[in-house]
């Protein structure tokens, strides 16, 4: 699952596919130590994995406020667009 949100990420140019890739990429970290502390039978991957929700939930909102005002300020969400039209 990290490896599909890692190619996501390399692959698009949309910044709203690079953002949902992260999330992808958040979400595997997330279930990692969801199976980690459920193999040793820990409740610490549990604990981690609210702390990792709570990181994407502040990700999400920074971003897409960000995304509006690239999209107000350029009229295009394109990655590559938007590093051209800032030189």
């Amino acid at each position: 699952m990290f490896t599909l949100g890692l190619a996501g990420v390399l692959a698009r140019r949309n910044l709203v596919f690079m953002l949902m890739s992260i999330e992808i990429m958040l979400n595997a970290a997330g279930l990692a130590f969801v199976a980690g502390g459920a193999r040793w039978g820990e409740a610490d991957g549990q604990v981690m994995f609210l702390f990792i929700l709570a990181m994407a939930a502040a990700e999400v909102s920074v971003g897409l406020a960000l995304l509006f005002r690239i999209y107000h300020r350029f009229k295009s969400l394109d990655a590559d667009q938007v590093a051209e039209m800032r030189g």
